[in-house]
């Protein structure tokens, strides 16, 4: 049996949960010197995962974000959190301006309202004219 102090605790870290993007919800962002477009794969108030191929980042960096959804144009700047080789990277909102908060949480409302119901229910069909 390993001593206390290595196991590693059976919750979670995150404080908050966060929701799977649902739809195609698109990230540009600028990060040691790189500008990228992502997908946002979940996110949350605190931050976001986003899939990418890039790797020449490293945790503790400093990155700008900027989204156009629904609600309207979101910028933050955030933090690298974690680098997952090959498909991602973990980023924590750390500057984050009151109207684009506001934004975010109407957001992940609607993320939220639409979570776990098939794509027929999230989407509404485009009406032919």
């Amino acid at each position: 049996m390993e001593p206390l102090l290595l196991q590693k605790p059976s919750y979670s870290r995150r404080a908050l949960t966060r929701l799977a993007a649902s739809e195609d919800i698109w990230v540009c962002w600028r990060c040691n010197g790189r500008d990228d477009v992502s997908r946002v794969l979940d996110i949350s108030i605190d931050g976001l995962f986003i899939q990418t191929q890039h790797l020449k980042v490293k945790e503790g960096m400093p990155a700008k974000l900027d989204f156009l959804v629904q609600e309207g144009r979101i910028q933050a700047d955030a933090v690298v959190r974690h680098v997952k080789g090959g498909s991602g990277l973990g980023l924590r909102f750390i500057v984050l301006a009151e109207q684009d908060r506001q934004r975010l949480k109407a957001l992940l409302s609607r993320l939220r309202s639409h979570h776990g119901k098939p794509p027929s229910e999230t989407f509404r069909p485009l009406e032919q004219e």
